[in-house]
């Protein structure tokens, strides 16, 4: 227990799947947290579980309300350590079949708004001394799957800026870490939709049919890891969660 005691954690996508279950996860290792989501009724519920957390209702495509959220978080607890960018949402259609409303809504979610993130996280982590950003990106960002090309470009460009924020924190000799986490198919209510939606034959669905899928727990445990000291010498990295998906 105490792993991230005494830090403050601030989780988009906080209302349901992976993002309820790091604030859970990151609380009772000792953090303070703060969730933020376009689910209100959702995020309030899971903020009440919580002792002492607190809930935003936030889209992460609004630059003013993401100064607002992070100037919040330092107003109620004082700094800001450890940022989750888990706000995402997925279309499925081929690329001659997706809108390009529907690309850009995706991409404006996962990619804009981990840039907003990181963007205005960075100088509340210094002025407090350094911390840790947590960027969920998927392997749908590292293989090839046909029926999520928007989600596939937003998850990709959140490994590359990820990498891209790692090393601008070095050069500039913040104590900020920088990583992402790609997991494979893990049981989520937007999974859940997936499989609603998609035949069941459909590209990409290999593993949930062979392999099983993995619990919101196993990515929480790592964003846990992430966020402590334990991963002090790690920035940069992408730390695939997969069930060996992306090798097979």
């Amino acid at each position: 227990m105490g792993r991230v005691e005494g830090k403050v954690a601030l989780i988009t996508g906080g209302a349901s799947g992976l993002g309820a279950e790091t604030a859970r996860t990151l609380a009772r290792e000792g953090a303070k947290i703060v969730i933020t989501d376009v689910q209100e009724e959702l995020g309030q519920k899971v903020a009440a579980e919580i002792p002492g957390a607190l809930f935003f209702k936030h889209d992460v495509r609004s630059e003013e309300q993401w100064q607002d959220v992070v100037a919040k978080t330092v107003a109620a607890f004082g700094k800001l350590d450890v940022l989750v960018n888990n706000a995402g949402v997925v279309r499925f259609a081929t690329v001659e079949d997706l809108s390009y409303a529907d690309y850009k809504f995706q991409v404006e979610i996962m990619l804009d708004g981990t840039f907003l993130g990181c963007k205005y996280a960075l100088p509340k982590m210094t002025k407090g001394g350094g911390g840790s950003i947590i960027n969920i990106s998927s392997i749908g960002g590292i293989k090839g799957l046909s029926v999520i090309p928007a989600y596939a470009a937003a998850k990709g460009g959140i490994i590359s800026i990820t990498r891209s924020i790692a090393v601008h924190c070095q050069e500039q000799g913040y104590a900020i870490r920088c990583n992402a986490i790609a997991p494979g198919g893990i049981e989520t209510p937007m999974t859940a939709q997936a499989v609603s939606e998609l035949a069941a034959d459909a590209p990409g669905l290999e593993q949930n049919r062979n392999l099983g899928m993995g619990q919101p727990s196993d990515i929480a445990n790592a964003a846990l890891y992430l966020a402590s000291e334990e991963s002090r010498f790690m920035t940069g990295a992408v730390m695939v969660i997969d069930n060996a998906e992306t090798i097979r």
